[in-house]
């Protein structure tokens, strides 16, 4: 059923975009014919009002079935929102992508404004260009970040301005940015274009956006890792393991988990999957 109108996750509607799923599955590594396999499950299925998280679960289902490093990487939007509910983690692990992109990184820190002290999630700094950002958490698909989040942010981008972010020449606070884990509204990405604020979400801008920079430095968090409970991951957060590779570095981090050695040697086979793109 080609032509079947499917519900997102905010509750509204389109109809099925085959191209958007072989995307989805192209990017986590699936070969050309396991994407035609899986399309050809997934339209038998198609029903008008079939919901988007259901088109997923069965599209997971089958890829793990063929290739399960790349079912991880295709579960990737949705492990964003294991890295909650503080959302504190979320901010750690957009440092770490930015950190890939050759920026030095200060998370939590508190910048004097112009009017007011400014809790800054995410201030990033190299050599030719700096900028402040707001990381804004959702633990759920369906929630935006609205017009009333870029009103505030820029605000606080007009009391921050010719402040700096770090004593060098280049530190000087110039762009305020607005990162979430989930979508804008289409007012606060028109307000944003208006006033100049730099926006970035799983898909916007259409290049260059959130899963692109993540996809690009390949960097994976834990939240991916199937073989851990929700339990587990948030052990391992509270002990600064956000990355794959965090894993991998410090994998006597598990011990603390009171789990058997040959399930340490399976989260361990699975992170080491799932961090080579070429699996």
């Amino acid at each position: 059923m080609m032509h079947a109108v499917v519900e997102k996750a905010d509750g509204t509607t389109e109809y099925f975009k085959v191209e958007k799923l072989r995307r989805s599955l192209r990017r986590a590594g699936a070969s050309q014919s396991e994407i035609a396999d899986i399309v050809y499950e997934i339209e038998k299925i198609l029903y008008d009002g079939i919901k988007t998280q259901e088109i997923y679960r069965q599209a997971f289902s089958l890829l793990r079935e063929s290739k399960p490093p790349a079912a991880t990487r295709y579960s990737l939007r949705r492990a964003l929102f294991g890295l909650g509910p503080t959302g504190f983690p979320f901010e750690q692990f957009l440092g770490k992508v930015f950190e890939h992109d050759g920026y030095d990184i200060v998370i939590g820190s508190i910048i004097q404004g112009s009017c007011a002290d400014h809790e800054i999630d995410v201030a990033a700094y190299k050599k030719d260009h700096s900028f402040v950002a707001e990381a804004k958490f959702h633990a759920r698909p369906g929630v935006k970040s609205d017009l009333q989040v870029a009103l505030y942010s820029y605000a606080r981008l007009l009391d921050l301005q010719g402040k700096r972010v770090c004593d060098a020449d280049i530190c000087g606070i110039t762009e305020f940015w607005i990162i979430t884990n989930t979508k804008f509204t289409s007012a606060a990405e028109r307000y944003a274009q208006c006033v100049g604020l730099k926006l970035l979400s799983w898909d916007y801008p259409k290049n260059n956006n959130l899963h692109d920079r993540i996809q690009r430095a390949g960097i994976y968090p834990i939240t991916v890792i199937q073989s851990l409970s929700s339990t587990q991951i948030e052990t391992l957060i509270a002990r600064g393991i956000i990355l794959c590779n965090d894993l991998l570095e410090k994998p006597h981090v598990l011990r603390h988990l009171h789990i058997a050695n040959k399930k340490q040697e399976q989260v361990l086979q699975e992170a080491k999957a799932v961090c080579k793109h070429d699996s």
